[in-house]
């Protein structure tokens, strides 16, 4: 089992920058195994999309929405992202999603707010 807690939602005003993080935790052996690990985001009344991912290779990839202004990284357990420019229409709650060889794992999410 592998447990995610996300952090450093909250609100900013458009144009303003934060910084998301996820952490994993939990069962070592599946922790290792983690080949990917994704940002997701669903706004009110929408379906939850993608939003950046990186792989174990280190290769990423973005949501055209937010290229330019998102950079994702991973360090280990954890993984990063970075958003910047941020527009009232990124408001969202954001979840941290990990793929591994038991199954894909998700965090609780953390809100983001971006006021205009």
């Amino acid at each position: 089992q592998v447990q995610l807690a996300e952090s450093g939602g909250g609100l900013v005003q458009a144009g303003g920058s934060l910084r998301l993080s996820c952490a994993a935790s939990g069962s070592i052996r599946t922790i290792v195994t983690i080949n990917h690990m994704d940002w997701y985001r669903q706004a009110p009344g929408k379906q939850r999309e993608l939003v950046a991912g990186i792989a174990s290779s280190g290769s990423t990839n973005y949501a055209d929405s937010v290229k330019g202004r998102f950079t994702i990284s991973r360090d280990k357990n954890m993984v990063y992202l970075q958003m910047n420019s941020l527009k009232p229409e990124d408001t969202a709650v954001y979840y941290c999603n990990a793929a591994t060889i038991s199954g894909a794992y998700w965090g609780q999410g953390t809100q983001v707010t971006v006021s205009s």
